[in-house]
């Protein structure tokens, strides 16, 4: 791939705000698991009620993309992104004065999934401007704002260990606004945006199979990444008995694996295919799990989690990589169902961690449940799925760019 001609393909200034949006909303969306060591010490909770208070705002994230990935294809991309983000600013005030109880933790993380609902607004600002032999690298670069997982591990346990945790929900506006406000002055939206539809024509999508097949593997991929980070702080202190600023750093670094090699995978696909690429990232991350299933040592802890968060985030790339050249004009609803399918998968994931811990005492049955489900069981599906994707299923993004038209005309027909 001429990385030359990729900058001249799209609107870099505008992948640069998509990509700061995704970064700083994640970077808040995930601020509750990033905590809930401090939290939890405040509130005094069951292993069954951590892993809900930091699945919570991925409930909420869910639910939101739906109506923000909707309001990207009618609206703009541009201006959904900034509805977000004023709407994000919400929660954050009331988790900085506001939030003294455990349902109030409950509906603060509620509110924060109008942070995680970026993700249907983002990706396709970025999208739109690139041709489909690009939609792997661009979407992966967009996509590599949730490298502000990283950040919300890292930096919240200190800020939280030096001032508290409500002190970090009020820092947090700062970056937001900054963003916002660059945001505002660079992102634009493409010039050929798909002419609004009505809503009956949304709901025609959601009788094409694939986009419900699309839902199931990125509820693996998203969802076994989003859910694991927000839930990989409880688990190196419950686990390790490290503190919680070393629980913080383990966590970031398992989670940095996931955020920066996203991008790698949406390049693999557009190189190799989406679907083969996938296929190798579900197997890759199902063995990393049963690994873990053994209760190994911290440093064989933190190696599996850094090669299985390594392997979901690559999937997170793979997998848009192949939604765009499926779904070309419908990309915003897709994205938003997809998305939230995500966020469920997400929040699925560490309530089942907590729940399973409380009833067993440890975490063995709960990551050996998700390697069959999620690794296996992600990998027969694709299979199953990706027979009929002769289009997508390509060899290189030569390749790619001729066959999209191929595959679409179920779609097309919805349009």
């Amino acid at each position: 791939m001429n990385l030359r001609d990729f900058r001249r393909a799209g609107h870099a200034p505008t992948l640069l705000a998509a990509f700061l949006y995704f970064d700083v909303s994640f970077m808040v969306w995930l601020l509750p698991g990033a905590l809930a060591n401090s939290i939890v010490a405040d509130f005094d909770l069951s292993d069954a009620q951590k892993g809900l208070m930091v699945a919570v705002p991925l409930l909420g994230g869910a639910i939101l993309r739906l109506a923000l990935g909707l309001l990207a294809d009618r609206a703009g991309a541009r201006r959904a992104g900034l509805l977000g983000m004023a709407t994000t600013t919400v929660p954050l005030m009331l988790g900085w004065l506001w939030a003294d109880s455990f349902p109030a933790m409950l509906l603060v993380g509620l509110l924060l999934g109008a942070a995680g609902a970026s993700f249907a607004a983002a990706l396709p600002l970025a999208s739109r401007w690139y041709p489909p032999r690009y939609q792997g690298l661009a979407m992966g670069i967009a996509g590599a704002g949730n490298s502000g997982t990283a950040l919300a591990t890292f930096f919240g346990p200190r800020i939280a260990a030096a001032w508290g945790w409500h002190a970090v929900f009020g820092l947090a506006l700062v970056p937001l606004l900054i963003v916002m406000a660059f945001f505002w002055l660079v992102a634009r939206d493409a010039p050929e945006q798909p002419a609004p539809r009505p809503l009956s024509a949304y709901a025609d999508v959601l009788r094409v199979g694939d986009a419900w097949w699309f839902c199931l593997l990125y509820a693996i991929t998203f969802g076994g990444f989003v859910g694991l980070a927000s839930f990989l702080n409880v688990f190196f202190l419950s686990r390790y008995g490290v503190s919680r600023v070393e629980a913080g750093n383990f966590a970031t670094l398992c989670v940095v694996a996931g955020s920066m090699l996203r991008p790698f995978g949406g390049h693999l696909a557009d190189r190799f295919g989406g679907a083969r690429v996938l296929m190798g990232l579900y197997l890759a991350a199902g063995a990393g799990l049963l690994g873990l299933a053994t209760s190994p040592s911290l440093f064989g802890g933190t190696a599996l989690l850094f090669a299985t968060m390594a392997a979901l985030g690559m999937g997170n790339g793979a997998m848009f990589q192949l939604v765009p050249l499926r779904f070309p004009r419908e990309i915003g609803v897709v994205t938003g169902l997809v998305g939230a399918a995500g966020g469920f998968g997400g929040f699925l994931l560490p309530t089942a961690l907590g729940a399973l811990k409380q009833l067993t005492g440890g975490f063995g049955l709960g990551f050996f449940a998700f390697a069959l489900v999620g690794g296996l069981g992600g990998a027969v599906a694709l299979a199953y799925a990706s027979r009929g994707w002769r289009g997508i299923l390509v060899e290189d993004g030569e390749e790619a760019e001729a066959a999209a038209t191929a595959v679409r005309p179920e779609v097309q027909g919805v349009a």
